[in-house]
């Protein structure tokens, strides 16, 4: 008996235990109205006082990927520049000017203007949860994703946020997976040795 709001083996296939980072891609397109879903299912997913730090650049055009190029590691750059699209997924360290209308119920930005350390870490913190509910919710669509470190920071910052309180954390290629360039399956840690019972 399936249990009420589980998934089943075909969405958990495709979200986990089929799902591969994607190191090739074909050709295929990825529309900008694709990108636009994927955001708006991925942004539904909770964070701390529904904060929303995450800020993501869609890379898809030959200028973008020019701009990018500089930034990316030997291994990581051809397929990038073969990627229908390169996410740089990034969080706004200015994230609690947004709080006013994101997390009405109290002065939640009082809460991180006080302390740029708890800011930051909020920030950090939950813009990664929210790049990884956009992985998701690009697998779900039907994309393949391969996230990346692999790249200059500072470069990326320089090239796409100077001027702003957008900063860098990693990147996200998106498009269609070559099947063909997908690495073995590697190895995961047991329960045992990742968990602990309290």
């Amino acid at each position: 008996m399936t249990m009420p709001h589980t998934l089943d083996a075909a969405a958990l296939a495709t979200l986990f235990t089929e799902a591969r980072s994607q190191n090739g891609w074909t050709d295929a397109p990825v529309s900008d109205d694709l990108l636009k879903q994927v955001y708006d299912l991925a942004r539904m997913g909770p964070t701390s006082a529904n904060c929303s730090p995450a800020r993501f650049v869609f890379v898809r055009s030959a200028e973008g990927k020019q701009r990018l190029a500089p930034a990316l590691s030997s291994g990581n750059l051809e397929k990038t520049l073969a990627a229908p699209v390169c996410v740089i997924v990034a969080w706004d360290t200015a994230f609690y000017d947004q709080l006013p209308t994101l997390f009405p119920h109290a002065d939640a930005r009082a809460w991180f203007t006080g302390s740029a350390e708890v800011a930051h870490e909020t920030a950090f913190r939950n813009g990664t949860l929210q790049a990884a509910y956009l992985l998701l919710a690009a697998r779900s669509l039907g994309l393949d994703a391969g996230p990346m470190s692999g790249f200059d920071k500072a470069k990326v910052d320089a090239a796409f946020f100077a001027g702003t309180t957008w900063t860098a954390n990693f990147l996200i290629n998106l498009g269609h997976g070559d099947p063909a360039k997908v690495f073995g399956r590697l190895p995961r840690l047991a329960f045992d040795e990742a968990c602990q019972l309290a």
